[in-house]
This record gives C-alpha cells, structure tokens and sequence, in this order.
C-alpha cells in the first residue's frame, strides 16, 4: 500500500489517497504511511540486503549454474551461517536459478499435438458385476522390458500379467 500510495500521492495527496481506500475496503490511515516510511529497516531486512548481495556474487563467481543448494553450501563453507530456505527465498525474489542437469526432454509428458486414445468409460472405473470393465495397462522402463497387465475391474484381480 505504501508503494501505491507513493506512485499517486504527487497527483492526490496522501490523505484522500487513504480516505477512498477506506471506502473501498482497505484500511490504511495517513498517519501508518507516515510512520512506514520513517521507520528504519527491520534485522530481517537488513540481514537480507547483505545475504543478497553474497548470493549474487557466489552465483556469479559460479558462472550462474549453483541453485539454492549450491549456494548454501558454498555460503556455509565461506562462513555466512544461512538457512537454506532463507537462501531459497532470496534467490526466488532476486530471480536467480541454478542450471537443470537434464538436458533430454521428459518422455513420461505427452506431447500437445499427439493423439490419445479415447476414453471409452468416460473416467468411470467402476464395475457393479465381473466381466463389465477390463482395464489394460501397459508400463515401459529404461531396461526396454515391457509389463502388460490386464485386470477385471470389479473384483481388481488380474487377469494376465506379462
């Protein structure tokens, strides 16, 4: 609010700036703008600003491949004692990400443009009497072995596995 109230209290006045914020649900009194502008940083705060500028600099001395968890540790090693989650926090508000190591697309995530087979029981995998719904799934692992199994889907037992 202090933000907004900076950006139009040249054109309005701070005053009739908190007045229609007022009417419109938020409450804000000219006299908490005041203060919060006055008001010096907080520890936090500070101990942010200085944790920010380290961790610019070891993400950069690192050719700007370190994520949080890089930094961290190479924070600790250099002797600045820091959460990693404060690490994650701050490198998330400055924008700073590590490099993925995968560098192959994800085959498990389907393509946009492929086509799917179509859902013949409409998401409903209920069955009130055996031999109604048949249910066959087809898993593939690294090691190119293939398990297909196929199961009745009243009484979950399976039918074939392979």
């Amino acid at each position: 609010m202090v933000d907004y109230i900076d950006a139009h209290k040249a054109d309005y006045g701070v005053e009739p700036i908190c007045r229609v914020l007022a009417q419109a649900g938020v409450q804000i009194a000219p006299s908490t703008y005041y203060a919060a502008k006055t008001r010096p940083p907080s520890a936090r705060a500070v101990r942010d600003m200085e944790l920010v500028e380290q961790i610019h600099r070891v993400h950069a001395e690192n050719y700007a491949v370190y994520g949080s968890r890089k930094v961290h540790a190479e924070l600790n090693r250099q002797g600045t004692r820091v959460a990693r989650c404060t690490v994650e926090r701050l490198m998330r508000t400055a924008g700073l990400r590590g490099i993925a190591r995968t560098k192959n697309p994800r085959t498990t995530i389907a393509a946009a443009d492929t086509d799917r087979p179509a859902d013949l029981v409409k998401r409903g995998f209920t069955a009130s009497a055996p031999d109604q719904l048949w249910v066959a799934d087809i898993e593939r692992h690294e090691a190119l072995l293939n398990r297909v199994g196929v199961r009745d889907h009243h009484g979950r037992a399976v039918a074939a596995a392979r």
